[in-house]
């Protein structure tokens, strides 16, 4: 059996004993995002799927063609949130070791001693995901779940907050190595990172031409960041609306142009999922949008779609909206 690191207890790992209400959480969403505005052009709703999965203690994929400020985003986030920050550039010769870290022997102290690798932080920016061979990719299963690591034995508790951003590009295909669908369930969300519009491409233009702002300013920290995850999981929700997630998750099983549809983490996802939206809303309680809005970030990695469906060009996405459109909303 593995033994657990001993970890003292520190600010870092408990809430704040302060009083926190839900209009705070709404607070920190809009500081978080208008830091965020001073540097990066566009892509709110990319911030503001990053800032629900940071609220539901998960984790986000990020997928875009190259070139689209992807790495630039999921830094600045980090930037804001005033946490320890660690970016894993993923390779097809990078090992387990090179993410967890291993033990070294200290000859004065004659003893081994574990160097910890960058999976020790609070925000882990794993770029480019699919370039690292599987037996790499499966290293993060452990952590990303069980929010821990086991190295020779012995388990280490992830810091708290925890997150993994990881990116990819959807076209490059020569040395790349697809995520199995284990490791890709893992993820909250899936956010598909979008070409700019005409307008947005002059404004990064000329941002990059006169830069106002080097760098974000930490707008939090992590007890706060703790304190509001608390905040969230007391969000209410109706148990028609609990109906609604079970019925459309149902749908994707049942589906005949889906090989293999949602399991219960894709329901206790659009359920976390929701109640954060409702929070950043300055709501106390969640509402059918704040279902519909999260169905294609929470449903289109986790769906596996069967062949003839794919020869027929039907995406997840399509299938995601013909499914809303059918399940009748509560009223």
């Amino acid at each position: 059996m593995a033994e657990t690191e001993e970890i003292e207890e520190t600010e870092t790992m408990t809430p704040l004993q302060e009083a926190f209400d839900i209009a705070d959480v709404g607070r920190l969403w809009k500081q978080i995002r208008e830091e965020v505005k001073r540097t990066i052009v566009g892509m709110l709703r990319t911030i503001e799927q990053l800032f629900i999965a940071l609220l539901c203690e998960a984790h986000v994929y990020l997928e875009g063609v190259p070139g689209l400020g992807k790495t630039f985003l999921a830094n600045t986030f980090a930037q804001c949130l005033g946490c320890e920050f660690s970016r894993i550039q993923f390779t097809p010769d990078l090992l387990p070791a090179d993410i967890y870290g291993t033990n070294i022997f200290d000859p004065t102290k004659g003893t081994f001693q574990l160097k910890k690798g960058p999976i020790f932080a609070n925000i882990i920016l794993a770029d480019e995901i699919n370039r690292a061979p599987p037996k790499t990719q499966s290293a993060l299963l452990e952590s990303m779940q069980e929010k821990q690591a086991t190295i020779e034995g012995t388990t280490h508790l992830m810091p708290r907050p925890f997150i993994v951003m990881a990116t990819s590009n959807p076209i490059e295909q020569e040395g790349t190595y697809p995520l199995p669908e284990a490791q890709i369930d893992r993820f909250l969300l899936k956010t598909i990172v979008k070409y700019p519009t005409e307008r947005e491409e002059l404004a990064i233009i000329g941002l990059k031409h006169a830069p106002k702002y080097q760098k974000a300013r930490a707008v939090t920290s992590p007890r706060t960041i703790m304190a509001v995850q608390e905040i969230v999981k007391q969000i209410h929700i109706d148990t028609d609306l609990m109906s609604y997630i079970k019925d459309i998750v149902f749908k994707t099983r049942n589906d005949p142009r889906i090989l293999l549809g949602g399991s219960p983490r894709a329901s206790i996802g659009l359920l976390s999922s929701a109640k954060a939206r409702a929070a950043i809303h300055g709501r106390d309680f969640v509402i059918p949008d704040d279902i519909k809005y999260m169905l294609t970030s929470v449903l289109i990695h986790r769906l596996i779609l069967k062949p003839e469906a794919e020869l027929e060009g039907i995406t997840q996405e399509k299938i995601v909206r013909d499914i809303a459109a059918e399940i009748p909303v509560p009223v």
